[in-house]
């Protein structure tokens, strides 16, 4: 599936699958995989966690807007972007601007067993996890609706059936496109 054009930013809720699927997606399109939160680690040299427990969540954003406009310039990648990049409007339009937007939607179940265990989550180190991504989620989906070309529930997928239905989808949207052109 290399014959896809273009780069494929990812959005959504912790959990939902991103770094996963954009792994996959970039190996199977042939494109480079960076993953926001990785690129803010490498280039802090510490956790996100961290991040977030010594400069807080504002300082967190700023650092992740300047990771963001970095990597959308760059061509043919797949970014899986942090869960709450869409927040900030430079991010969203950044992103609609230079690529595909893909929206992984996933239930409130699924996000929370995949995330419960995972201590690199400073938003769910709290008493309540579920109320916690509930509230995320109604501030957030919004967000990324708004913004995603193409919207994929990931609830109880395969990774390789549900990157091959994507596939599928892109390169459905790009023949569109070129047809328009």
């Amino acid at each position: 599936m290399e014959n896809l054009a273009g780069n494929f930013f990812l959005v959504g809720l912790m959990g939902a699958g991103k770094t996963t699927v954009g792994r996959a997606l970039a190996r199977r399109s042939g494109k480079t995989f960076y993953d926001s939160d990785h690129e803010i680690e490498r280039r802090t040299g510490v956790k996100v966690a961290t991040i977030f427990d010594i400069e807080g969540e504002t300082r967190f954003r700023d650092r992740e807007s300047a990771v963001i406009a970095d990597l959308v310039r760059l061509n043919d990648i797949v970014l899986a972007t942090g869960g709450g990049a869409v927040l900030r409007p430079q991010n969203r339009e950044a992103l609609r601007a230079h690529g595909t937007v893909i929206y992984l939607r996933a239930n409130i179940e699924d996000l929370l067993a995949r995330t419960q265990h995972d201590k690199n989550r400073p938003l769910l180190q709290t008493a309540n996890p579920r109320a916690k991504l509930e509230s995320l989620f109604a501030e957030r989906d919004p967000l990324y609706r708004e913004i995603a070309d193409i919207v994929v529930d990931t609830t109880q997928q395969n990774v390789n059936l549900l990157v091959s239905r994507l596939e599928q989808q892109l390169q459905k949207r790009q023949r569109r496109t070129e047809s328009l052109s």
